[in-house]
């Protein structure tokens, strides 16, 4: 982890840091190989669209709010 900040800190500088997948035959055998793929490729596209991904924190906030919304809807 420490050389991964390393090398960060030195591409800084740059705009654009580029992440390109591989493919790695053997973790096809893997059982949950395609959902975790799925569910990778999910995030990296948002975000390279700008799609933020919510803190834990945030993500509480979210559905307590969904759920509140969904209280009222169902007893109103």
């Amino acid at each position: 982890m420490k050389e991964f900040l390393e090398i960060t800190k030195t591409l800084k500088g740059l705009k654009k840091i580029e992440v390109k997948k591989s493919k790695d035959k053997n973790l096809q055998y893997d059982p949950y190989f395609y959902e975790r793929k799925k569910h990778l490729d999910k995030i990296r596209d948002d975000m390279k669209n700008g799609i933020g991904v919510l803190s834990q924190e945030e993500f509480d906030l979210e559905m307590d709010k969904f759920f509140k919304k969904l209280e009222k809807k169902v007893k109103s």
